[in-house]
């Protein structure tokens, strides 16, 4: 059995697929889409079951390293999902200027993103359906079953009442995780679809301590795809939840070019947790993290060390902001 009460994956696929032409019926839906494996999944599913309602809204600005080029690659050009991207770059840096406290930069980002998201739901709107991808256990944590809450954008603030959604849609609300990337799997994703790392809501503002620049950024990105290359390099990427570089804020003495330099120094954070309540870091063998800081001092000019966070959960949290 599947998900405890259906015959297969492909059973559930179908039950869904006839649920939501039901509850569409024609209509217009919504998706705030973060390119994770719960919301791709329930934007796919949605899609197929009924091409020409659904538009997805991708928000731009706080991403990974080539995370937006992969998304329009995965969801526009193979699988033709409408897809709304916003470069929001340079308007979250703006209300970012000066801001250094973590929970301020928090709580900017997560209304920049529903202002965002509002604009577009407006504009391409009416819009009668919102899809969420909220899985079993976030209905479990809400305490309440038939909860219609709308499920925070990343943990960074949930979406305005007043956009005029009159109901959820929620394919995945029966499924734990793993069952997800089951369904993911099954529905054709790409395996870095299926098993993509989760990601905070604040994106790389929280992993670039202090005041977030368009610079800060730009050799955070550089040096998390680094650890993130090395680590599928090494065949870890199944082995290892979550694994990311952290822009630390600190600057030290470094020797580059024969020549004494003040450099960026950047920390390597890897983890495995089953409920994120608690983390436990990660032994990466010595040989990866040497080829990481090797690879991260000669490759990106301004930094010149590499530490490895060896903090589990208590009492560090997983992010450093």
């Amino acid at each position: 059995m599947f998900a405890r009460k259906y015959e297969s994956v492909g059973h559930f696929i179908e039950t869904q697929y006839e649920t939501i032409r039901k509850q569409l019926n024609g209509k217009k839906a919504l998706c705030a889409f973060s390119g994770g494996v719960d919301s791709a999944v329930s934007a796919l599913m949605v899609h197929r079951a009924s091409p020409g309602s659904l538009v997805c809204v991708f928000v731009d600005g706080l991403m990974r390293l080539n995370e937006r080029k992969r998304i329009e690659e995965i969801y526009e050009q193979i699988f033709e999902i409408p897809l709304v991207i916003i470069n929001g770059q340079n308007y979250f840096l703006d209300q970012l200027r000066g801001v250094t406290d973590p929970e301020v930069k928090r709580k900017i980002i997560g209304e920049g993103y529903i202002r965002l998201f509002e604009e577009q739901a407006i504009k391409r709107g009416p819009f009668e359906f919102l899809v969420q991808g909220t899985i079993y256990p976030d209905v479990a944590e809400s305490g309440d079953d038939k909860s219609a809450l709308i499920k925070s954008h990343h943990n960074v603030g949930g979406l305005p009442d007043r956009l005029p959604f009159s109901e959820l849609i929620e394919p995945l609300r029966e499924l734990y995780k793993n069952e997800v990337r089951e369904v993911g799997t099954a529905l054709g994703l790409p395996e870095d679809a299926v098993y993509r790392q989760p990601f905070p809501g604040p994106g790389l503002a929280v992993r670039c301590v202090g005041e977030v620049t368009a610079e800060k950024l730009e050799i955070l990105r550089r040096a998390d795809f680094i650890v993130r290359d090395e680590i599928k390099n090494a065949g870890l990427s199944r082995d290892i939840w979550q694994y990311f570089a952290i822009l630390t804020g600190v600057r030290s003495t470094g020797v580059k070019n024969d020549v004494r330099k003040y450099g960026h120094v950047i920390a390597v954070r890897a983890v495995n947790s089953t409920y994120t309540v608690t983390a436990e870091w990660v032994r990466i063998p010595f040989d990866v993290l040497e080829k990481i800081s090797e690879r991260i001092t000669s490759e990106i000019q301004e930094v010149n060390r590499v530490v490895y966070d060896i903090t589990s959960k208590p009492p560090g949290t997983i992010e450093w902001e």
